[in-house]
Parts: C-alpha cells; structure tokens; sequence
C-alpha cells in the first residue's frame, strides 16, 4: 500500500473591506508613502473596524470561502486548527468557536500560536493527523486582526500590519503529492525583541499599563530584521538541499509577508528567479498567521498539479522553520 501523504485540496480567504493606505498613514503618524515602500514593499493593508468582531470573523469567513469554493459538507471536517497570535480571548478557544460557527459539528479544534509561524508549525501538525491515517479532513485556519494590539501613534510597527485570514483543507494523497519534508526551530532568547508584553499571565493588563500603552507590540526592528533574514534564508536553503532540489525543480517560493527585502534576501540566498517569488505584501502588509494562506489563494490559479513549493516564515518567539510541499490539484 502506499504511503498516505497530507496534500492542500482547497483554499479559502477573506479580507475586510477597509484599505488603510500609506497616504492616510501619513496623516495620522510622522511617515511617508516613499519611507514605508522604499524599506517594507507595502502599499496598503486591510483593517477589521467592526465593532465587536475579532479574528474568529475573519477566520469564519475564510473557511465559508473555501467550503462553498469546494461543495464541501461542513459536517464531514473532522478537526479545525486556527493558527493565530491574536485570539479572540483568553481561554475560551478561538477554534472552537469557529468550527461551531461554520457548522462543522463532528470536528474538535484548537487553537495553535506561534506568531508569524503559526501557520507553518500548523501545516505539519495538520498533515500529521492526515499522516497518521486517523481523519480525513483536517481544516488548518490561518487568521489575524493585529489592528486590535497595535499603536497607530508608533510607526516602527503601525506600517507593517494588517488584517485577514486564509484557510486550506488538508486531506490525503496516495500519489505521493503534499507535505514532503519540514524544517522547524525556535529560540525564547528571541522573546525580548518581538512581543505583546501587557496581557499575558506573566504581566496582566491593569489600568496603570493600559493607560501607558504597554498592551501593544513591540519590536526592536534591526534585531528582528537581521535574525529574520538569516534564520528564514537558512532554512529554505537547508530543506532544498536535503531533498537534493536545483532552483530549476522549485516552482515557488511563499515565504512569509513580513518585508519585501526579507522576502528578496532569502530568494536571493538559493538564486530563485525573482518571477518564481510569491508577493503580495504591498497589498496587505504582515498578516502574520495568514501571509501564507493568502499567497496560496492569490497565487491559486497559477499553481499546476505536482508544482514544488517551498515555504518559509519567521517570527516572535523566535520561531522559524521551512516546508517542502507538491501541490495537489490543477485550478
């Protein structure tokens, strides 16, 4: 019998409406458009301004996407993971939720967060639960509404995010197609110099913190920078190698949309042609748990039956790691 293989079969996404320009950045913080395109590649990105709806509305929406792109029966998903850094609250579980709410009623879910690796740590554990030959249908949800921990006075951090989401079903494969080979790492040295400090268990909001701001992110941006270049770039070169890949075998690469020059130094590092790179971070900006979903249903009419794409992300924590995927399916 061959061996079952946990391959992507369906892509799903959703952005809010609102696009908060560069332009309208620079009327409310000291910034420019040149300033934000010249050193991060975004343009715009979107915002979730509802009222009341967190990131279990964004993540809700991209898995109807996919559900009704796919005629797929709600009931028949066995398990739904929502990878993100931005739950809806403490405890009572994001995923939960939103398997309730899209109708998937025989599935159990959780909530998976390492930052801006959310996604990718998810696609493994998504594909080990295929791979274990156990559930058929695993759901894998990446979604953040990083508007609700930022600080639009602080244009070290109000430039670079946005909202959204983007969901990918997972089922599997006997044609030896899917998830081929992961790379994944951390460093809680990392913690220090990209974080949401105030909220947590170890230092709870009260009024004197929130009243200074000190709920919102963080980041020394020259340290994050450099060890995202390095570690990211050094995973994607690792994983090629070891499965004895040239950049003629690769077909793409959907690296995580942190920073346009982030991006470009680690195609640069393995010599891919610039037209083999996903982008679209001048539309959406860092996403963090949803970058990757978004690139695959952007890019999803491109993608060919057997493509080898290679993903990477970097994030808070440190966390960082790199996937070598076949994909499945022609568009």
């Amino acid at each position: 019998m061959s061996k079952i293989t946990a391959a992507i079969t369906g892509v799903g996404a959703y952005l809010p409406e609102y696009k908060l320009t560069n332009q309208i950045l620079e009327t409310m913080v000291e910034t420019n458009d040149e300033w934000i395109t010249t050193r991060t590649g975004i343009k715009e990105r979107r915002i979730l301004k509802e009222e009341g709806k967190g990131t279990s509305f964004l993540a809700i929406n991209a898995a109807n996407d996919l559900i009704n792109k796919k005629g797929l029966d709600p009931k028949d998903i066995e398990l739904v993971i929502v990878a993100t850094a931005t739950p809806d609250m403490k405890a009572a579980s994001t995923a939960a939720f939103t398997a309730t709410e899209i109708g998937a009623t025989n599935a159990f879910s959780f909530d998976l967060e390492a930052a801006c690796s959310s996604f990718l740590f998810g696609m493994s554990v998504a594909s080990s639960y295929i791979e274990s030959g156990k559930y058929k249908n695993v759901l894998l949800i990446g979604a953040d509404k990083n508007s609700s921990f930022i600080n639009y006075k602080d244009r070290a951090t109000c430039i670079i995010f946005g909202d959204g989401a983007g969901a990918v079903l997972f089922e599997p494969n006997n044609e030896g197609l899917g998830l081929q080979d992961e790379l994944l790492r951390s460093n809680g040295e990392g913690r220090e110099f990209l974080q949401a400090t105030y909220g947590g268990s170890s230092y709870p909001i009260n009024a004197d913190t929130f009243n200074e701001g000190k709920h919102y992110v963080f980041q020394e941006g020259k340290t994050v920078f450099k060890n995202a270049v390095f570690n990211m770039a050094d995973v994607t070169e690792r994983i090629i190698e070891r499965n004895n890949l040239t950049n003629d075998d690769i077909s793409w690469l959907a690296a995580h949309q942190a920073n346009k020059r982030i991006i470009e130094a680690t195609a640069k590092r393995v010599s891919l042609d610039p037209a083999k790179v996903m982008m679209n971070i001048h539309k959406y900006g860092n996403t963090t748990s949803a970058t990757l979903p978004l690139l695959l249903h952007d890019y999803e009419s491109q993608l060919k039956k057997g493509d080898k794409i290679i993903f990477a992300a970097f994030g808070g924590g440190f966390t960082w790691g790199s996937i070598y995927l076949k994909w499945a399916y022609n568009s």
